[in-house]
């Protein structure tokens, strides 16, 4: 996992520089395309068929999918690195907060639930917003507030696709399979997406960041799905936050990004928000889904 974040916070910096050279819709298409081909060659090698018998739930996956990677990649262009990347990990706490709610619900309509015994969720939850409102405030100061307000729903969608992740998993797809299938989703949105808002100048010394784009996006995520496979479910989530450490410190070192200090309070209070929610989530929701980007 530790491996996982670093390659994915790898990858949003290789977003943030190709962002000056090419729009979103393009990182996407050839984030999609190189991962597409890296599966594809891998499904071939290890002798897993790409012929699914649930192919609705993959297009719904990627109808989520697609536009939450879409919204972060936006987002990561318009904002310091560790801002969009917290933001983006705010999914964590976003199931926690679908999970209180139908709890809420449960309670409403007079099921025997305690809403008491959620309370710890409750604040967690609460906590994580808290820490968004924190963050977002510098956005706010540098009229940046549309660009933080995607990357919030980046973190917000991701909530639904991890969900369908999970689903997949529990209805037999093989990893391979479930990443080629995203893959492919990611190459058809961004292709047509591209054929409406069109294509920036191709330049080679700008067009050298999209090939990591895609190969550390696939390693990540297989790095990732190993984790989950053969770790502790939950302490695996929690160091997926060492993601946000990762891209903190490129931030500084790469971009000269300064957060003020009402920022970096609001990130780690996210962390710990998401890391309280995790481990309360998990006592009631034994298998987590695992992060996909």
């Amino acid at each position: 996992m530790l491996l996982a974040s670093a390659f994915l916070a790898s990858m949003g910096v290789c977003v943030k520089f190709a962002s000056a050279y090419f729009h979103a819709s393009e990182l996407v298409f050839y984030r999609g395309i190189i991962s597409l081909l890296m599966m594809g060659a891998y499904a071939r090698f290890a002798g897993t068929s790409l012929h699914t018998p649930v192919p609705m739930m993959h297009f719904w996956r990627n109808v989520v999918g697609v536009f939450s990677l879409g919204a972060w990649f936006y987002a990561l262009g318009k904002l310091p690195l560790a801002t969009a990347m917290t933001l983006n990990y705010m999914s964590s706490v976003w199931i926690a907060a679908f999970l209180v709610g139908g709890t809420l619900m449960g309670t409403l309509v007079g099921t025997s639930v305690d809403m008491r015994r959620q309370g710890p969720l409750v604040l967690a939850v609460l906590s994580g917003f808290v820490g968004v409102v924190m963050m977002l405030r510098p956005t706010i100061e540098q009229d940046q507030v549309f660009a933080g307000i995607v990357g919030l729903m980046s973190g917000f969608v991701s909530a639904f696709a991890y969900m369908h992740v999970m689903a997949l998993g529990r209805a037999g797809e093989p990893v391979v399979r479930v990443v080629f299938y995203f893959a492919l989703g990611t190459t058809l949105a961004g292709g047509t997406s591209m054929a409406f808002v069109g294509v920036s100048p191709w330049h080679w010394d700008h067009a050298v960041w999209l090939l990591p784009i895609g190969v550390l996006a696939s390693l990540g995520q297989m790095c990732l799905t190993r984790a989950y496979s053969r770790g502790a479910t939950l302490v695996v989530a929690n160091l997926q936050y060492a993601g946000i450490v990762f891209a903190a410190l490129y931030g500084v070192f790469l971009f000269d990004e300064q957060l003020p200090t009402i920022g970096w309070l609001g990130m780690w209070l996210i962390i710990a928000s998401g890391i309280a929610s995790t481990v309360l989530r998990t006592r009631a929701i034994p298998d987590s889904p695992a992060e996909d980007h």
